[in-house]
């Protein structure tokens, strides 16, 4: 079963890429503005690394509707920032995040992709539907806190 989904969403945040960088690349500042924070007042959290660095991780492990999961910053540049994110609950799955930064006057176009490999459990969930307004409530819990 070839190829890939892709997931995306888009806004505009009123502050530069420089300023925006650090709310993304640095994962224990992902509890001010992440869309899953809450599923689980008990979640586990586990931060290895300099913090907005390359190699740095944020792992999880929570209720049934946490899941369990890592997260690996791959590249933080001053156009965006990759992360690399596992599933191990509920079901196991690897993606490639990128959050692209672009400058847009006195704001900064964000754009929130994840890609995954097609597998047996995306013949059956629309990915898009499933994570997109995750990616939604994400970015606009973002906008909020830096445009505060």
């Amino acid at each position: 079963m070839a190829g890939t989904i892709v997931v995306e969403r888009t806004d505009t945040i009123q502050t530069t890429p420089e300023a925006l960088l650090p709310y993304i690349a640095e994962l224990p500042r992902w509890v001010d503005w992440s869309p899953w924070e809450g599923m689980d007042p008990a979640l586990k959290r586990e931060y290895t690394g300099e913090p907005g660095t390359v190699g740095s991780t944020y792992a999880w492990s929570g209720n049934r509707k946490a899941g369990a999961g890592r997260m690996r910053i791959e590249s933080v540049e001053p156009d965006g920032v990759g992360v690399a994110l596992d599933f191990t609950r509920p079901f196991r799955s690897s993606s490639h995040v990128r959050f692209l930064l672009s400058p847009e006057g006195d704001r900064t176009r964000v754009i929130w992709r994840m890609e995954s490999a097609k597998t047996f459990f995306s013949r059956f969930f629309n990915l898009d539907k499933l994570i997109g307004p995750d990616f939604e409530k994400g970015l606009r819990q973002l906008k909020q806190l830096v445009e505060a």
